[in-house]
């Protein structure tokens, strides 16, 4: 097909750090819409709530209390999906009734005592000390010997899942390697090993020559909509420079996230003219893995919303049974995520 006829005609792409494919089918974007229509975002929140377990001296739910912190808070989740200490038997009928324990720990990270701030509303220096802390709790939990990975990320919003608007992201360490990184890890140092070279590194390369799925960038960190993407306005932030984890940038290059993180999530929140809902993850080398690995750091951002901050994207049906499967192209929604950011 030619460039055009790929924003016309439907066809699937295939996602190189997962091995797997989505549907893409344009010409179902002016299908009228009777389904269901969220409700509009309530109003901006206080500086302060008082009935919130996250701002500053309120009492959690489990009972503690928090410190008058001025900047960013870390603790252990109350009511953690993880914990150290688990039962030792593992079970296994014929391969096909299979359990076995896992440990970790979950954490959760206040990005502000400020209750009614974002990442969106916050200054880059602010952001930046968020990510000296993701940085740091990376470095701790993955020296710790029954840790295999570190998860970190955030849910915004209500229709994400997230049980506090106080701004927060969460931190989950795991004795083994979840779904997703285990696939991105398989393709990486499959691709390394074919080529002998970076997948992303080549990836961003690519992409940059081309230029209409970049999003924003600066000298440290490029913004895209993935060739491959599933969610309407899904979004890849990717290192300039090889790099593995957190634990591998620069100052700079800390800057240059933090300053990413800004460009990114205002452009979200102009897209629709409302604070925009997303999950928000990294993905990086595990636990133990050596500074040179095949892993380039990166961020992945799902957002749900589809036509309007009223309007959002299900999974269900065929996407659920078959392939995943989305209307608006990835270069359609580069276009208007730049355009958000004008």
């Amino acid at each position: 097909m030619t460039p055009v006829e790929w924003q016309q005609h439907p066809h699937r792409r295939y996602n190189p750090l997962t091995g797997e494919w989505v549907l893409v089918s344009p010409q179902r974007t002016q299908r009228p819409w009777l389904g269901q229509v969220e409700k509009p975002p309530v109003a901006t929140p206080p500086a302060y709530d008082a009935e919130c377990y996250m701002c500053p001296g309120n009492i959690r739910a489990a009972g503690s209390r928090n410190p008058q912190y001025e900047s960013t808070l870390v603790f252990d989740n109350d009511y953690p999906a993880l914990v150290a200490e688990t039962a030792s038997s593992r079970l296994d009928e014929h391969g096909l009734l299979v359990a076995e324990p896992e440990g970790g720990i979950c954490r959760v990270v206040c990005f502000s005592p400020r209750h009614d701030l974002t990442l969106a509303g916050m200054t880059q220096s602010e952001i930046r000390r968020v990510v000296d802390v993701w940085t740091e709790q990376y470095r701790e939990l993955s020296a710790l010997p029954f840790i295999r990975y570190v998860q970190i990320f955030e849910n915004r919003g209500a229709m994400m899942g997230a049980s506090n608007p106080h701004p927060h992201g969460q931190i989950w360490a795991s004795a083994h390697l979840p779904n997703e990184p285990a696939k991105e890890e398989r393709a990486q140092r499959q691709y390394r090993s074919q080529h002998g070279s970076c997948l992303l590194c080549d990836y961003l390369s690519l992409e940059r020559r081309q230029g209409e799925r970049i999003v924003c960038e600066n000298r440290q960190f490029t913004v895209l909509v993935p060739f491959w993407a599933v969610w309407p306005y899904e979004t890849i932030v990717l290192a300039r420079e090889h790099r593995s984890s957190l634990c591998g940038l620069s100052d700079d290059e800390r800057d240059g996230l933090a300053g990413i993180l800004k460009q990114i999530t205002t452009r979200y929140d102009g897209l629709f003219g409302v604070p925009f809902p997303y999950s928000m993850g990294f993905h990086q080398a595990p636990a133990a893995a050596p500074a040179d690995a095949e892993w380039h750091i990166h961020l992945h951002f799902y957002p749900p919303l589809l036509r309007s901050a009223t309007i959002r994207k299900f999974m269900v049906g065929y996407e659920m049974l078959g392939t995943p499967q989305r209307d608006i192209t990835p270069e359609s929604a580069a276009q208007r995520l730049r355009e958000a950011g004008a």
